[in-house]
């Protein structure tokens, strides 16, 4: 017997790369081997010396497929088996890694659109829907448009064990969230990649792209992030060491924001529950903030915190690099 394993990887496009997946006929007693690709077709090889490698590094159940098939989280290695320049994951693993003595762990919310018809989903042909303010954790025919894809979709991502932590309704019509996590760093950015494959391949069944542009739609409607939570073992007990990491984030303003996601401008403009992009504060409680801590945290004296800067289309292994990396040097200081 063999079993299909499906091959994910990220490409090499720019600045907002995508995912590219392929199929592998895999004898049923071995593990997802390394493969090869053409990197010439991705962006991450020149024609002349086109080869590239898939090196699994998560294998889960296929939800789709079912039986003994599988998805196959691959990072991306030159043929010396070093990491390509475009694997963000290798950076990811590393900063873990350095810091693992704090433990850090995140959670990802996953804003995301549908797309119908060239449109945002629910939204009439020629004109605009009704104003935003209904449709925020909305039911109804009238307010909610997806969710038989967002069911579909959270039943596949708890099936291939991916550790979801709840789905909702999104402020502008058409806009859905998923959240991934708490995990570490490397897991939850994997997870979050897989998810978004999961995404895009049930919503083709029902002929709807899902789409993670941070401005879907210019004017007074919200954009798309990916409100980051992250928190240490000190966090977790101590709030000097939230208000630390949140004077931390600060200082390296403009050093995150530039890694955040293309078209960051776009959405945090200072407006819908964002702060400006060239600026930065935090404050408990407060979605106009940079940087939110929530208000039981705030009570506790302890827990975690909310970037709230990330866009839909960022990087998690990048955020979740640049977050420990900058918190957790300056606890160690």
């Amino acid at each position: 017997m063999v079993y299909r394993a499906e091959y994910i990887w990220i490409d090499g496009q720019k600045p907002t790369a995508k995912l590219r997946s392929k199929t592998k006929i895999v004898p049923d007693a071995d593990s997802p081997p390394v493969w090869g690709f053409d990197g010439s077709s991705t962006e991450q090889a020149p024609g002349e010396s086109s080869d590239c490698v898939l090196n699994p590094v998560r294998v889960v159940p296929d939800p789709i497929r079912g039986g003994n098939d599988k998805l196959v989280m691959c990072e991306v290695l030159n043929t010396d088996m070093t990491p390509h320049e475009s694997n963000t994951r290798a950076q990811a693993a590393e900063m873990a890694e350095k810091y693992a003595s704090h433990e850090p762990l995140f959670g990802i919310e996953q804003e995301y659109t549908f797309f119908k018809d060239g449109r945002p989903h629910g939204w009439p042909a020629g004109g605009f829907p009704a104003p935003q303010g209904g449709y925020y954790c909305g039911v109804g025919a009238d307010e909610i448009w997806g969710r038989d894809v967002v069911e579909h979709h959270t039943e596949a991502c708890i099936a291939a064990g991916l550790n979801i932590s709840g789905t909702n309704a999104e402020v502008m019509i058409g806009q859905w969230e998923f959240q991934i996590g708490p995990a570490d760093g490397v897991t939850v950015s994997d997870e979050i990649w897989l998810a978004r494959w999961l995404l895009y391949r049930i919503a083709e069944d029902y002929d709807i792209s899902a789409h993670l542009m941070p401005k879907p739609v210019q004017g007074d409607w919200n954009g798309a992030g990916a409100h980051t939570n992250f928190s240490t073992a000190e966090m977790r007990e101590n709030y000097d060491a939230i208000i630390a990491a949140c004077e931390a984030l600060g200082k390296k303003a403009d050093y995150h924001i530039k890694q955040y996601g293309a078209g960051i401008e776009q959405r945090l403009t200072g407006l819908h529950e964002t702060a400006p992009w060239t600026e930065y504060h935090y404050g408990v409680s407060d979605r106009g903030a940079s940087v939110r801590i929530p208000w039981q945290v705030a009570r506790d004296g302890k827990g975690y915190i909310e970037d709230r800067r990330p866009n839909a289309n960022m990087d998690p292994y990048v955020v979740t690099a640049l977050i420990t990396d900058t918190v957790c040097s300056e606890l160690e200081s």
